[in-house]
């Protein structure tokens, strides 16, 4: 059992769960990924280790509730635990040693940035982040961003930061010159905007990739996706790829798959029926 020591509410529907994992806190890096289980009848779930103590022997979870399983998750209270952490799993970030990087959170992918900033910065390479959300109160870890480079905070009704979104403010950066890689993560309509941007000026962009995945190892084939022709795993080959390859047609309509599913479990769920064919 994983106890919970801390729990943070970041945005309207995005909580952060400090968890006691020992062995996972003291060997993970960047870009790797935990799969939590609540409980025995409980749904697997990938969540990125957004951050981590080794002297603590906690790690960081950061989770969106937009489901049955992950509404149950972020219910979970300090001094409760969750049942099964397994990892860290999949490859570490591919870290430039040197330069400049350009690291870009959109929503919840902001908090899978961040491990991968705090890598940069250990490797004395210099980090600009630009993060974003629908308005102010939808943006998450600008304070620890900052502490790792220069930041610029975008919103899409202008109430905080920039008006506008962050392939905006990536545009305004690359103009400018001096980025020798660009990290993004988030919504896949904004990792395949970035992409669009990066690609005609060959700048090297990893892009993080969140399909449905079941077992983390391979196995299930659940996770697959289609890079540079090839059909890859993002538990075992990735789940960062180079942005440039991926086929984000595809991982759209396969992250589509299972919606209907997804919301006839929460609907049964928030009417007191859950059945065993819906958990």
């Amino acid at each position: 059992m994983h106890s919970i020591v801390a729990k943070a509410q970041l945005s309207p529907n995005v909580t952060r769960l400090d968890v006691t994992a020992p062995r996972i806190a003291q060997i993970r890096k960047p870009g790797q990924f935990v799969i939590v289980r609540r409980g025995e009848d409980a749904e697997r779930i990938p969540l990125t280790i957004a951050d981590a103590d080794a002297a603590a022997g906690t790690i960081a979870l950061v989770i969106q509730s937009v489901g049955k399983s992950t509404q149950e998750l972020v219910a979970l209270k300090p001094g409760e635990a969750i049942a099964d952490i397994a990892g860290p799993l999949g490859h570490p970030t591919e870290l430039i040693a040197s330069g400049r990087a350009l690291c870009i959170g959109g929503g919840v992918g902001t908090a899978v940035v961040h491990p991968i900033a705090q890598g940069l910065k250990r490797c004395g390479v210099a980090v600009l982040s630009i993060i974003g959300g629908r308005s102010k109160e939808w943006v998450i870890f600008e304070s620890e961003l900052r502490q790792l480079g220069e930041v610029v905070v975008c919103t899409d009704d202008g109430s905080y930061g920039r008006h506008g979104f962050v392939t905006d403010a990536a545009k305004d950066a690359l103009a400018a010159g001096g980025i020798d890689v660009v990290y993004a993560v988030g919504p896949v309509p904004m990792m395949r905007a970035v992409v669009n941007v990066t690609k005609p000026l060959g700048v090297r962009t990893i892009v993080s990739l969140n399909p449905v995945m079941v077992d983390g190892t391979g196995m299930c084939g659940g996770c697959r996706v289609g890079v540079g022709g090839q059909t890859l795993f993002a538990c075992v080959d990735g789940p960062e790829f180079d942005g440039h390859l991926v086929d984000f047609d595809l991982l759209m309509d396969r992250l589509g798959t299972y919606r209907d599913f997804e919301q006839r479990a929460l609907a049964a769920c928030k009417d007191g029926t859950c059945k065993v064919g819906l958990k």
